[in-house]
């Protein structure tokens, strides 16, 4: 199953946060995600499988760096796979 999602990335009480979100737009694209980043979010689809497990993955390895606040939608009609 084909899946989108919009996933924001809040780092709290972090100096830096861009470490944090940088890290998560790579482990995104290492699981074969395309990624589209924006100011507040990030727009990602892929596979239903490889999306779970990578926002799993975003939030275990970007929690070990501080507090995290993660927030996701999912979708599988929008938009429409090509």
């Amino acid at each position: 199953m084909f899946l989108s999602a919009q996933i924001s990335l809040y780092p709290l009480r972090q100096a830096h946060l861009s470490q944090a979100i940088d890290s998560a737009a790579s482990i995104l694209r290492e699981h074969g995600l395309e990624v589209s980043s924006g100011p507040m979010s990030s727009l990602v689809s892929g596979d239903y499988e490889a999306l779970f497990k990578a926002i799993q993955e975003v939030f275990r390895r970007t929690s070990e760096q501080g507090d995290m606040v993660m927030v996701v939608t999912l979708s599988n009609a929008c938009p429409v796979p090509q």
